[in-house]
């Protein structure tokens, strides 16, 4: 039980109703899960607005309310709190109620369009091996230690992460490294929360669906290095064209990385393989079994920032040249016959064509590259087009067919994705809206040495569909056909 007044003592209300010296059970923005005694807060959603569920949170016995119109029809017995934002409410509520958490280890967050999951599960999984036990919260998956906690979103909302940061904190985690997706910032999830550091890893084309503009997207993830404290760390990529207009406005230290530029922490790529890299980190060559240039700036901005949080440079880069590559990121399986699959979470036009590129760079001159991908439904309409023509500017062949069609019909999505097909290329394109039918022509059309790339949904082991997520596993898929393909 938490006091009222020490909940709120942050919030700066613009008028209270009833007292705040009472106990508080829970916290809650979902009015079917309120309990007795606990605070409700009224969230205006994308969807539905919760000032409309107060009456039914009161009902379940929520005896606090903050909101940012108090009803008409309100209870002699209930307290209410008046604010400008529930969204920025919650957060520092949320807080407080689980006793500020992230002030209690060091936080990192990592924003961008690619790249977030695997560097801060690489940075996870590098200060575990070097003795500290970490926190992850993830597209993939989010941990405490070796304990894995499943993930809804990539960034939780406000209570989640505030709960997941106190388990972490009760578990005696000296660190947490967390993905904070544009969505979060423009949502206020992370309000209320101290970092230690932020990284930028790159934006190009995503979420105009939710964003409507790219400049709306880049203003949603330049807020994050905004708000920063001075004593925290700001990283970014000076390699991409809007690395620094992230940090121009900050009051964190700010530091670079890059593989083509002048900053403070540098990478070369000397060698590079299907099975792995050799680059040069500040002047210091180290093995890698991740692949490509997108990896190399995952593993750099990793290296940076462990060396920004004070561990030694030479045991992180020792351990990092060990890790493996991270679930369905660019992970790949060779059949008896000599067909090689990657399967990879490549979901935008950016991300497709680094992936591409690394295949290319790498495969054996005559062997083919066969590209599976499709296009989420209910999301960014503009980028499908876009996603076909990078295939196909990519690939031998591409397949168009199904990614998570949502409530759209997959032929419609795959659809808007051949506008992205010239004349030209027509011959090089098949369609087969099934995405198991798509993936099995796939790897028996290759031939021995030729790569099938398997792009869109990487980790993911299901396929919404009409509201309902059914399994589905695209690295099952590939090794049940595999199985079949002989020498």
């Amino acid at each position: 039980m938490k006091q009222l007044a020490n909940i709120v003592s942050k919030l700066s209300p613009v008028e209270v109703i009833g007292s705040t010296e009472i106990s508080i059970s829970g916290l809650f923005i979902d009015s079917r899960a309120v309990m007795a005694n606990s605070l409700f807060v009224a969230i205006e959603g994308t969807q539905v607005d919760g000032h409309s569920f107060i009456d039914n949170a009161i009902n379940q016995g929520a005896t606090a309310i903050i909101c940012q119109t108090i009803p008409t029809n309100r209870r002699s017995n209930i307290t209410y709190i008046r604010v400008d934002s529930t969204h920025v409410a919650l957060g520092h509520a949320a807080s407080a109620f689980y006793d500020n958490p992230s002030e209690k280890l060091k936080l990192v967050g990592i924003t961008g369009t690619n790249g977030k999951t695997t560097t801060a599960t690489l940075l996870f999984r590098l200060a575990n091996a070097l003795g500290e036990k970490s926190g992850l919260i993830s597209t993939v998956q989010n941990q405490i230690g070796k304990k894995v906690i499943p993930s809804t979103h990539t960034t939780p909302n406000a209570i989640e992460l505030n709960k997941l940061l106190k388990q972490m904190v009760d578990e005696n985690c000296a660190y947490c490294f967390m993905e904070v997706s544009s969505h979060a910032i423009h949502q206020q999830r992370i309000e209320g929360l101290c970092f230690t550091g932020a990284i930028f890893s790159n934006i190009t084309h995503d979420h105009l669906d939710y964003h409507k503009t790219f400049k709306e997207y880049i203003k949603a993830k330049k807020l994050f290095f905004d708000n920063l404290p001075k004593a925290a760390f700001a990283l970014t990529n000076a390699d991409d064209k809007n690395g620094m207009v992230m940090v121009q406005n900050t009051m964190a230290k700010v530091h670079t990385y890059s593989l083509r530029s002048m900053a403070n922490f540098k990478c070369k790529i000397v060698e590079q393989q299907l099975h792995g890299m050799l680059l040069n980190i500040d002047n210091i060559e180290v093995w890698s079994r991740l692949i490509g240039n997108f990896n190399a700036y995952n593993i750099l901005a990793a290296y940076a920032t462990a060396s920004l949080l004070g561990f030694n440079k030479e045991d992180v880069l020792t351990v990092l040249s060990s890790m493996e590559p991270v679930i369905g990121r660019f992970e790949n399986m060779i059949a008896p016959n000599g067909v090689m699959a990657i399967v990879d979470y490549a979901h935008t036009p950016d991300a497709l064509e680094n992936v591409l590129s690394t295949v290319n760079s790498i495969k054996t001159i005559g062997n083919r590259l066969i590209c599976v991908v499709g296009a989420g439904g209910n999301r960014d309409k503009t980028k499908r087009p876009v996603m076909a023509r990078v295939a196909l500017q990519g690939s031998d062949l591409v397949i168009l067919t199904s990614d998570n069609p949502r409530f759209e019909e997959p032929a419609d999505i795959i659809a808007d994705m051949k506008q992205g097909v010239d004349a030209p290329s027509v011959g090089k394109v098949l369609t087969i809206t099934d995405r198991r039918e798509a993936i099995r022509t796939a790897c028996l059309l290759a031939n021995s040495g030729d790569i099938v790339l398997v792009a869109g949904k990487g980790h993911e082991t299901y396929q919404e569909v009409k509201g309902a997520k059914h399994h589905f596993d695209d690295k099952q898929e590939v090794a049940e056909i595999f199985k079949t393909l002989l020498p």
